[in-house]
């Protein structure tokens, strides 16, 4: 983790450009462990907070984009409630058993096993320790609208 505490410090060559859905956790350092090691995220950027406490976290997922979460703060001006966050991930159908079988192996709670859904692709659900809901699965979405 970077402990530098440096708002600067990256692993990406380029700043990223769109949506970062935000979350907190009772034990972000847990979370973070979680993302990382079981989901397969990569730690970006860890700022400390005090004692154990994570200020911000930026992890970054390896087909694009990104989360940011940090230790919860109820009584902060971005207070979220831990075990909220419903995210879905997008993944090569080739990496997708093998995710499977290291959450299962890290004990994983699996909400919805791997499935064909109507509009395509194969996506499973797995829970996060504090409950975040993690959809990954091989439907990359629908094309951007063009404007005219």
């Amino acid at each position: 983790m970077d402990t530098t505490g440096s708002p600067h410090t990256t692993n990406s060559p380029e700043p990223h450009v769109g949506v970062f859905p935000a979350f907190q956790a009772l034990d972000a350092r847990g979370e973070i462990r979680f993302l990382c090691e079981v989901l397969g995220f990569v730690e970006t950027l860890v700022v400390p907070g005090e004692g154990e406490a994570i200020a911000h976290a930026q992890l970054d997922w390896p087909g694009g984009g990104a989360v940011m979460l940090g230790t919860h703060k109820p009584d902060g001006e971005y207070r979220r409630e831990p075990g909220t966050l419903g995210a879905y991930l997008v993944i090569d159908d080739a990496e997708l058993d093998a995710l499977v079988e290291r959450a299962k192996g890290a004990g994983a709670r699996i909400v919805q096993p791997l499935r064909a859904p109507e509009h395509g692709g194969r996506d499973v659900t797995i829970a996060s320790p504090e409950g975040n809901l993690w959809s990954i699965g091989t439907y990359p979405g629908e094309p951007a609208a063009t404007t005219p």
